[in-house]
């Protein structure tokens, strides 16, 4: 059987100061000594929110798109994976187109 935890008002102060710091529910469970699904439904419970995070415009939001293989967005696409560092491959690989068969159309 589960231990019972008694909440106080001291751990229901400390959980929302963490929270509204923006401290994740694992550093919370921690500093309180429980585990990390009772903190979230202690926090849950007593309203304790995360703060809002205000999303960040991008630089120039007019700006055309980049093109295909920009260094910016390949980089972006290929970072973390075996293709990281490498070039995009310029021109584009070309379509193989398939002879018909005589007698059929294209």
């Amino acid at each position: 059987m589960p231990v019972k935890l008694r909440w106080s008002d001291a751990t229901d102060t400390l959980i929302r100061r963490l929270r509204a710091d923006g401290a994740s529910w694992d550093s919370i469970a921690a500093a309180i000594g429980t585990s990390r699904w009772s903190a979230i439904e202690r926090g849950r419970r007593i309203g304790a929110r995360a703060p809002v995070r205000v999303a960040v415009p991008p630089p120039d939001p007019g700006r055309e798109a980049l093109p295909a293989g920009h260094r910016i967005t390949w980089g972006a696409i290929t970072r973390g994976t075996l293709l990281a560092g490498t070039a995009y491959p310029w021109p584009p690989l070309p379509l193989i187109q398939l002879e018909a068969e005589p007698g059929q159309a294209a």
